[in-house]
């Protein structure tokens, strides 16, 4: 009784306590998420939730406090959205970078979004339309939604809508676990070098007109001391209309800056696959040195992509696609890639 009266007075608007610390949205205490972000305590040491009431929330955020707790009122009603790219000015008129071009950004430990959407809405279809001789035409079209970076761990994701094209979600520091998420993009669209789970989702390509590989799913960067990067249990990979057969690679290996310590690690069991996955698995990937010099990473054997019991038309075994040993399988599970912590 206590718990209805608590969400009846949130939108009935009555004078009794919500349950959670602040209110973002028509009637709450902040209308925007970034003032209720400044509202926690520098070391906050316990949870602090921030309720959001269904709407677009046009705002670029960095959370630097621990225990933040972001809850939206619908997956697909709260929506936070910004349209950087790469090559996105910043405060100090320089290019933002791929690092820069988030949505939201995670650099504390202990972070939970639920309920919400996260959307990058720079327009990578209209861009990639435009002559290669028009001036606005954005040439380093990686756009990032949502990234974990710095000091961030133990980040939980649950009912997350995550909207992209090119570098959709950067994970690149600590544990996450994303349970019951969408995720859409094209190319390596998940990628960086933390350990992440990802549970019960649906992870979604989008295609590219006239490219004969239309994406990548990962291209992790895991440094070579670390077992593990991404584990994709129980998922379905998916796509939009117009992915071609076939078109879509699971993963490249990335190596920022030309790393010789990345290695990247992503390991897929008990997945559902659609069609636009065919026999050539992984690719290739180019990067740019520290020098500015160009150079490629090819696929291995001691590359860590493997697969085991997958489904659906794009489960194809070849070659060019490592199965797990079954004796290697009770080393790949939550519990070992998250390394001992247990979200409730």
């Amino acid at each position: 009784m206590r718990v209805l009266l608590s969400w009846l007075v949130l939108f009935c608007g009555g004078a009794l306590a919500t349950p959670y610390q602040a209110v973002v949205g028509p009637g709450g205490d902040h209308a925007t998420i970034a003032a209720a972000l400044a509202a926690v305590p520098a070391d906050n040491p316990k949870p602090f939730t921030i309720f959001i009431k269904d709407g677009v929330y046009r705002e670029k955020l960095s959370i630097d406090k621990p225990h933040v707790q972001l809850l939206g009122q619908s997956q697909g009603g709260t929506i936070i959205r910004y349209g950087d790219s790469a090559e996105a000015k910043g405060p100090d008129g320089k290019a933002v970078g791929t690092w820069g071009s988030y949505v939201l950004r995670v650099t504390a430990p202990d972070f939970t979004a639920q309920n919400l959407t996260i959307d990058n809405s720079f327009d990578f279809p209209a861009n990639a339309a435009k002559s290669d001789t028009d001036p606005s035409k954005v040439r380093h079209t990686q756009a990032v939604a949502l990234a974990t970076a710095g000091q961030s761990d133990r980040a939980l994701f649950r009912h997350v809508t995550l909207l992209g094209y090119q570098d959709t979600l950067l994970v690149d520091a600590g544990r996450q676990l994303f349970e019951d998420c969408t995720i859409k993009g094209n190319v390596d669209f998940i990628f960086g070098k933390g350990q992440a789970v990802f549970r019960r989702c649906d992870i979604v390509s989008r295609n590219r007109e006239g490219a004969k590989i239309t994406g990548y799913i990962t291209a992790p960067s895991t440094d070579i001391s670390q077992p593990y990067g991404f584990l994709f249990i129980h998922n379905r990979f998916l796509k939009e209309p117009g992915v071609p057969k076939g078109s879509v690679r699971l993963g490249r290996p990335w190596h920022p800056s030309g790393d010789p310590r990345a290695e990247g690690s992503a390991v897929f069991i008990d997945n559902f696959m659609d069609d636009h996955f065919g026999k050539e698995g992984y690719a290739a990937i180019g990067i740019t040195r520290p020098d500015g010099t160009p150079g490629r990473f090819e696929v291995h054997p001691w590359s860590r992509f493997f697969e085991y019991a997958n489904t659906g038309p794009g489960a194809i075994k070849s070659d060019e696609r490592p199965q797990l040993l079954p004796r290697a399988l009770p080393w790949y599970n939550a519990d070992t890639v998250l390394a001992g912590w247990q979200p409730n």
